[in-house]
């Protein structure tokens, strides 16, 4: 099949030419996906999307004109496409349901330990020629308590690593997993929210979590609690957060994902002028740390993606059903 890989990078060209091994004729796009560019797809009978691109009703729309029939992400989340549109124009859309959780647990617990410790702002202060330590004083996580929002394959892993440090683990999720048992203590959101002096979600965005975190939950957390977001970021209501912070009521916020990121992140902006307002705000507070959407960018998590990616591609080419198909 002939392949339009949007929004790649080298990393995807890496990993994906090796997943690959010549089967599908692979084209490499360096623009998002967007309406306005949909037409670069030409020619080509599937579209290989990322979070950042915007398959939107306009765009399906475009894309089912011109042949594609398959939107292979290489993504676990799909709210970046309009389902229905694609159901309508007779488009198949697959997913990667798991790469690797170690990944994006791992970074989650990177983004606490340098929160906590200001190794973010140690780091930029020595630099600077500043030696001074105060105002960087964190707090041991062992015996404190872990609420974790969203006890799935990432989430579950996030437990175990909090046990590891010692920590309390309140767990929050529709389903309850066996393998968490005596790991995790499930409890409701609300309840969650109350006792944790770390928060981090590991949830989808749905039409459930969207705005998960906002103004209410926000004012039920502890005074100094940590907020971690590894997930998608409209999970957290960017307004409420904001005036929260606005308040102290919040210990510190570590993103690695955030609420307006589309065509915002995953390009080198230097130089360019911060034109989100919210996003500058959260830049120019020292409480808080931001991180491009980089959980996933690990060589175990890319090829596992590259493969998942590659084998939906395949299996629609050969019975015209993906893999882990969404639609």
């Amino acid at each position: 099949m002939k392949v339009a890989v949007f929004s790649s990078k080298q990393y995807d060209r890496q990993f994906l030419d090796a997943a690959n091994s010549g089967r599908h004729e692979l084209r490499y796009l360096a623009c998002r996906l967007t309406a306005a560019t949909a037409a670069e797809a030409e020619g080509c009978s599937a579209a290989c999307l990322f979070a950042n691109d915007e398959a939107d009703a306009a765009a399906v729309e475009c894309l089912a004109k011109i042949g594609v029939r398959l939107i292979a992400l290489r993504a676990a989340g799909f709210d970046n496409v309009d389902l229905d549109a694609a159901r309508a124009q007779g488009i198949t859309v697959a997913r990667v349901p798991a790469y690797s959780p170690q990944a994006v647990a791992e970074h989650a617990f990177g983004l606490l330990l340098s929160l906590n410790r200001k190794i973010h702002l140690a780091y930029d202060r020595l630099r600077a020629g500043n030696f001074a330590l105060d105002g960087l004083i964190g707090f041991d996580l062992a015996g404190k308590t872990i609420g974790i929002i969203g006890v799935g394959n990432i989430g579950s892993v996030a437990a175990r690593i909090g046990r590891g440090f010692g920590c309390r683990v309140l767990g929050t999720d529709p389903v309850r997993r066996k393998d968490c048992d005596g790991v995790v203590e499930y409890v409701a959101l609300g309840e969650l929210l109350e006792r944790s002096d770390i928060i981090t979600l590991h949830c989808p965005l749905t039409d459930e979590t969207r705005h998960l975190i906002g103004q209410a939950e926000l004012a039920r957390m502890k005074p100094g609690v940590l907020l971690i977001n590894t997930s998608r970021g409209a999970c957290i209501d960017t307004a409420a957060l904001l005036l929260c912070l606005k308040t102290d009521g919040l210990g510190g916020v570590a993103l690695d994902v955030y609420e307006h990121e589309r065509g915002l992140f995953f390009e080198d902006r230097r130089g360019e002028a911060v034109a989100d307002a919210q996003f500058a705000q959260l830049l120019a507070d020292p409480r808080v740390l931001i991180t491009g959407h980089m959980g996933f960018l690990t060589a175990e998590a890319l090829t596992n993606i590259a493969q998942t990616t590659i084998g939906n591609i395949d299996a629609f080419k050969r019975s015209g059903r993906a893999l882990f198909q969404v639609n």
